[in-house]
C-alpha cells in the first residue's frame, strides 16, 4: 500500500469519526418517562381575502410580507357602475313614498266622504219617517254611503300598496348600498400577506381571491404519535416546541387536538420505532401571549419538534424549561 493510500484511508476514518461524533451530539435527548416527542412544521392559520361582488380591480395595497390590520381596508373594486344604480334606488325609494303619501291623503278624502254620507243617510232616514221626501232620494242616498265605504276601503288598499312598494324600494337601495360596501376590501384578521394574487386593473369574478394572510396568532405544529404514547395525551397537556433554526429557545405550547382514529404514518415523519404503522395525529398550539412578544422570529414552515406530556406533573428536562 503506497503513502498516498494511507493518507487517504486515514482521512476518510477521520471524516467518519466526527461525523458520527456530530450525529451523537446532535440525537434528540434521551426522555424520561412520561413525555413523547415527535417532528413537526409550524403552521399559521391562512385567511383568504376574496371578492364578494365580480367588478375591475382599482388598488390592492399590500404586497407580500406586509402586515395588516383587522378591519384595515387593503383593496377596492370600480364602483362606478354600482353607485349609479343606488342613486336610481334613492330616487325609487323618494317617489314611492311621495305615492304612500299620496294615497295617505286619498284615505283621509275617503273618509271625510263616509262621514258625509252616514251623516246625509240618517237625515234622510228621518225626513222620510216624516214624509218631507219619497223614498227614492233615500235610496240614492245609502248607495252613495255604500259608494264611500268601497272608496275608503279601495283607499286603504292604495296606501298598504304603496307603503310595500315604499319598502321594497328600500330594500333594494339597502341591497345596492351593501353592494357599494363590499367593494372596498377590509382586512378579516390581523395578519401578514403570505400572497398577493391580483393586481389593479385586472377584471375578477365574484369569489376572486386577492390576498392570503397569515394568522400569527394561530400557530400551532402537527405531529404523529404511536398508539402507546397517543392514548396518554389529553387535550390541553402542556407542551414544548423547539425549533431547528432556535434551538436556544423553547416555545410554550398546549395541546389542542387529538385524532380520534389511527393512520398510516406520513413519509415524512420520523418514529422511534420504524415498525410502527399507524400513527394518531396530535396538533400543539403555540401560546399567543408568547407569540404577540416574539412575533418577528416566528414564522410559518419552521421545522422542529414538538414534545408532549403522557403523564401529568411530569418534570421538564433542563432543555425543555422555559427561559
Amino acid at each position: 500500500m503506497t503513502t498516498k493510500s494511507k493518507i487517504f484511508i486515514a482521512l476518510v476514518l477521520v471524516a467518519a469519526l466526527g461525523g458520527g461524533f456530530a450525529l451523537w451530539q446532535l440525537r434528540a435527548p434521551e426522555l424520561p418517562q412520561g413525555l413523547a416527542f415527535g417532528n413537526g412544521r409550524l403552521e399559521a392559520t391562512e385567511v383568504d381575502v376574496a371578492t364578494k361582488v365580480g367588478g375591475r380591480l382599482a388598488s390592492l395595497i399590500p404586497h407580500e410580507g406586509d402586515k395588516v390590520a383587522q378591519g384595515q381596508a387593503v383593496a377596492t373594486l370600480d364602483a362606478d357602475d354600482i353607485a349609479a344604480q343606488l342613486r336610481a334606488a334613492q330616487a325609487q325609494v323618494r317617489q314611492a313614498q311621495q305615492a304612500t303619501r299620496a294615497a295617505q291623503a286619498g284615505v283621509r278624502k275617503a273618509e271625510s266622504d263616509v262621514t258625509l254620507a252616514h251623516i246625509t243617510l240618517q237625515r234622510s232616514q228621518e225626513l222620510v219617517q216624516r214624509g218631507f221626501i219619497s223614498g227614492a232620494t233615500l235610496d240614492r242616498d245609502r248607495n252613495t254611503q255604500q259608494g264611500a265605504d268601497a272608496s275608503l276601503s279601495a283607499a286603504h288598499t292604495q296606501v298598504a300598496e304603496a307603503e310595500a312598494a315604499t319598502q321594497a324600494a328600500i330594500a333594494h337601495g339597502e341591497s345596492l348600498s351593501a353592494t357599494v360596501n363590499d367593494t372596498t376590501l377590509k382586512a378579516p384578521i390581523t395578519g401578514r400577506v403570505l400572497y398577493r394574487l391580483a393586481e389593479p386593473g385586472e377584471v375578477l369574478a365574484a369569489g376572486s381571491k386577492l390576498l392570503t394572510l397569515l394568522d400569527m396568532t394561530d400557530v400551532s405544529m402537527t405531529i404523529f404519535l404511536p398508539a402507546a404514547d397517543a392514548g396518554k395525551v389529553t387535550i390541553g397537556s402542556p407542551a414544548r416546541i423547539l425549533l431547528d433554526a432556535l434551538p436556544d429557545q423553547v416555545l410554550p405550547a398546549t395541546v389542542s387536538f387529538v385524532a380520534p382514529r389511527a393512520q398510516f404514518t406520513p413519509k415524512e415523519v420520523e418514529t422511534r420505532s420504524e415498525r410502527e404503522k399507524l400513527m394518531f395525529r396530535v396538533k400543539v398550539k403555540v401560546d399567543a401571549t408568547w407569540l404577540a412578544q416574539h412575533e418577528q422570529i416566528t414564522k410559518g414552515g419552521m421545522p422542529g419538534l414538538a414534545y408532549v406530556q403522557t403523564a401529568p406533573q411530569v418534570p421538564w428536562p433542563k432543555n425543555l424549561q422555559l427561559r
